[in-house]
């Protein structure tokens, strides 16, 4: 009875078999969006594939993956090429990918949110860094092509509402692959010329034909620029990351044109207004000013001027009696600083004075002391031989001159002989 049952593997492994086996499935063409992407520590991708309705987990060995030319992500649409299998520990199918290439215009926009992340995090896109429009700027450059509806209604913009104002076409490819590099080369030249402003777009198009205005080198070269830039790209509705980093975003070229000068009509208006400010503020000053003259004139001084002599007659003797009493007391205060002086200078000169003969009354007593004079006093004498003392025997020789002083004189003598003490 049990025999007709069969397990689970059994069943998985048939499946897998009658899907590997079908010409159909051993090479399909899929697209879809990418939901749940993880890059294994090996090499391997894995991720699923969606549309609006349905959904098939995909597998890409690290063999495959090696020839990929760029990272996938979720959110991004991709076109991939594979066989269908069935992954037996699940029994789920599967396709398991040899290639895998971007899909169009939804891989721009997700290309478009990433740098427009990356330039913000940088600090591009901040208000501080917005560098204002002059009002009323001599001279403008465009950087545009230098046929097209976008030069046409910008210059003719400008005519209309201030032809006094000086352009200067910087011509540029603003479509395709070389759009990007020779947009940022006009940029660069343009910071060469002394302008007021830099208008930088075009007409509108789709994304693909904008998309140049989407380039980071473009994004930089505007940041860069040390002309104030205005960013006219395509209609109100497009948006490019020109728009982000410019210092002002015009809706259309038209748009920027009216945003970099002012018109006649509002110049006119605004030279009335000033005209009429300047009316009522010099008025009102010369009324201040008449004022101030009349209260002067009907002033006490001018209608008494001795009185103004007066009074600096009388403060000059204030202070002169001030500056007398002050020196008086100045003299005061020296001089009894002075006393003290002399009195403390006269009690330590005592002082030492005192002290020295003090010292000399002691020295000359220890001289006393030692006078050989006082010695001989005594009974002694001294033995001198050619003006030298002599202290031994051993200094003088039979027949040697001798001087003998005594208490009283001296004694002249010679040697007969000598002999030494006895031990």
């Amino acid at each position: 009875m049990q025999d007709k049952y069969i397990s689970v593997s059994q069943l998985t492994r048939y499946i897998k078999f009658k899907i590997d086996n079908d010409e159909n499935l051993r090479q399909v063409f899929l697209k879809g969006e990418i939901s749940n992407f993880k890059a294994h520590t090996r090499g391997h991708y894995y991720f699923t594939l969606k549309d609006e309705t349905s959904r098939i987990n995909a597998v890409m060995f690290s063999s495959q993956v090696s020839k990929m030319k760029f990272l996938p992500e979720d959110g991004m649409k991709v076109l991939v090429t594979g066989r269908i299998s069935v992954y037996e520990a699940t029994g789920g199918y599967q396709i398991y990918v040899d290639e895998m290439i971007e899909d169009g215009i939804g891989n721009l926009y997700i290309q478009f949110e990433q740098l427009k992340k990356k330039l913000a995090l940088e600090g591009l896109f901040d208000k501080e860094h917005k560098r204002p429009i002059p009002n009323i700027p001599s001279r403008i450059g465009i950087v545009t092509a230098s046929t097209g509806a976008a030069i046409r209604d910008i210059l003719s913009t400008i005519k209309r509402r201030w032809p006094f104002t000086e352009t200067i076409l910087f011509p540029s490819l603003v479509q395709g692959a070389s759009a990007a590099p020779d947009i940022i080369r006009q940029i660069n030249r343009a910071q060469e010329y002394d302008l007021d402003v830099l208008i930088v777009g075009r007409g509108g198009g789709s994304i693909e034909d904008m998309w140049c205005f989407n380039d980071e080198g473009v994004a930089r070269s505007i940041y860069n620029s040390k002309i104030p830039v205005i960013s006219a790209v395509g209609h109100e509705i497009d948006f490019t990351i020109a728009d982000f980093v410019a210092d002002l975003r015009a809706p259309t070229p038209t748009g920027a044109a009216e945003m970099a000068v002012p018109s006649k009509r509002d110049i006119s208006e605004l030279l009335n207004q000033i005209t009429l400010r300047l009316h009522k503020s010099m008025k009102n000053e010369l009324m201040i000013r008449r004022k101030k003259v009349d209260s002067l004139m009907k002033s006490y001084v001018l209608e008494n001027p001795i009185s103004l002599y007066q009074m600096k007659e009388q403060k000059f003797d204030t202070l002169f009696e001030k500056l007398q009493s002050t020196m008086r007391m100045i003299v005061k205060d020296e001089r009894v600083i002075l006393d003290k002086i002399y009195q403390s200078s006269s009690y330590q000169i005592e002082k030492i004075l005192n002290y020295e003969v003090y010292r000399f009354e002691k020295n000359l007593n220890k001289l006393e002391l030692l006078n050989p004079l006082l010695t001989i006093g005594r009974g002694y004498s001294i033995t001198r031989k050619d003006e030298k003392v002599i202290s031994s025997i051993k200094e003088i020789q039979p027949k040697d001159k001798l001087e003998v002083q005594l208490k009283d004189g001296f004694i002249f003598t010679e040697v007969i002989d000598t002999k030494k003490k006895r031990s």
